[in-house]
């Protein structure tokens, strides 16, 4: 039964799109969403804008009221979920009704699903996947049992199904609908991202106002745990034209933000890092460098490890929690921890100069503070983090105060370990290592 790519051959500027997830394990939270996001970059790529979302519990009369003001105002609404053999999998049935069409047994759909469970038990339930809308365009579906499928609705919006499982859905996605839906557009969508630490997501947008204003390419900041970054997106008649429209204003970006600017790089699966950043440019230049985390408990040395080649720029790390430690194996002189205390500016110096001298590694980092939640004075209250960088010639140190939005044991380890990953990467590049507003 499987029917062409649904007509008609013409190419429209403008597509609207709209995703609608369904199963109620999605709205009690006991599943994340990963296929919409996914979906949504990918659609992006080839041209469609989804301008809706939603989520849809396992109910029939939402699920079709969901679907007639999708078809209404969308010109594809893709449907992820529900396609499989129990009885709370309801969206193959739904669509067909609201969009007119009656099921059938698609042979070839109904064959795969026999060749998967052979040698297998096989209940009755299964040949439901195989049901589907006369004449619609098949998804094979390479490694699960629920087809997709690609037709039109009555009023004419297409209209695809998917499967909820990720991976079935993605790879149907990548390899069957984008290069299905690539005929009914005739332009792309490139993104860059300009990715900062150091600056706060409205001192950015006030350097970058003007340019937020234009309308393609696009500017919009966007704020994640302790950094933030700003995507530029270009549409074109091809991706070469997208991608220098972008390039074009990132250069502008980024000259406005200047050395809060740690990479500008595609926006794809291999997200850029400040820890991959790190790597990348210790590795450029032959340095190495070596951690003594304190509050941190080991998570500077952690995400570093994260990045593929860190073996090559790290040369140690140690976690010297008690003060015995600090003096032990980093050579913390007494009377300074005696006399300032374990979180101060002298001990986080004398961390990562010890640090340096025992490791022989290019750079020594050091990293000493109160996590909280308890632990804080007056004096020196929770979220107060001291960090220090010691390239064999100068040492800096910055202190970090984390605000009161910040204040969670895991925030400010993680907000720290950030900022001396900053530090890593302002030293290596020369550039200027006083505190930066974040």
């Amino acid at each position: 039964m499987k029917g062409p790519v649904p007509g008609p051959e013409r190419k429209f500027r403008e597509l609207k799109a709209e995703i609608i997830s369904v199963g109620t394990e999605l709205l009690l939270g006991h599943t994340i969403d990963t296929d919409a996001a996914y979906l949504s970059q990918e659609l992006a790529v080839i041209g469609f804008d989804v301008l809706h979302r939603c989520t849809v519990g396992d109910n029939r009369g939402r699920l079709a009221e969901s679907l007639r003001q999708a078809l209404g105002r969308s010109d594809l609404v893709v449907l992820i979920g529900g396609l499989g053999p129990t009885g709370d999998d309801l969206t193959k049935e739904t669509a067909a009704e609201v969009c007119g069409k009656h099921l059938v047994m698609d042979e070839e759909s109904r064959s795969r699903i026999e060749s998967y469970f052979r040698g297998r038990e096989c209940g009755e339930s299964q040949w439901k996947q195989a049901m589907l809308p006369e004449g619609c365009h098949v998804l094979r579906n390479d490694f699960g049992t629920a087809p997709g499928c690609l037709f039109r609705s009555g009023g004419g919006c297409l209209v695809a199904l998917l499967p909820g499982p990720p991976s079935e859905c993605e790879p149907m996605v990548r390899h069957v609908l984008i290069p299905a839906l690539r005929r009914y557009s005739d332009s792309v969508i490139a993104s860059l991202m300009v990715r900062t630490f150091g600056i706060g997501e409205g001192a950015a947008a006030e350097r970058t106002a003007d340019l937020m204003q234009s309308e393609n390419p696009t500017v919009a900041p966007y704020a994640k745990e302790s950094e933030m970054f700003l995507r530029v997106t270009a549409k074109a008649a091809n991706l070469q034209e997208a991608e220098s429209m972008c390039r074009a204003m990132a250069e502008q970006v980024a000259a406005r933000l200047g050395h809060c600017v740690y990479d500008v790089n595609t926006d794809g699966s291999s997200q850029s890092c400040l820890e991959q950043t790190v790597v990348r440019l210790l590795r450029e230049r032959g340095l190495t460098v070596s951690f003594a985390e304190s509050c941190t408990g080991g998570l500077l040395a952690k995400r570093l490890t994260d990045v593929p080649g860190a073996s090559s720029v790290l040369h140690m790390s140690f976690v010297t929690y008690a003060n015995e430690a600090k003096h032990q194996l980093l050579g913390v002189p007494w009377e300074l921890l005696e006399q300032y205390g374990a979180v101060s500016e002298p001990v986080a110096r004398a961390m990562a100069e010890g640090v340096r001298r025992v490791s022989g590694s290019s750079i020594g980092v050091g990293v000493t503070g109160i996590a909280g939640p308890d632990g804080g004075t007056p004096e020196k209250p929770v979220g107060l983090v001291y960090l220090a960088v010691c390239d064999g010639t100068h040492t800096w140190v910055r202190r970090m105060n984390a605000p009161a939005r910040f204040k969670s044991r895991a925030s400010i380890r993680f907000r720290a370990a950030s900022t001396a990953l900053d530090l890593v990467r302002r030293c290596v590049c020369g550039l200027p290592m006083e505190e930066e507003p974040v």
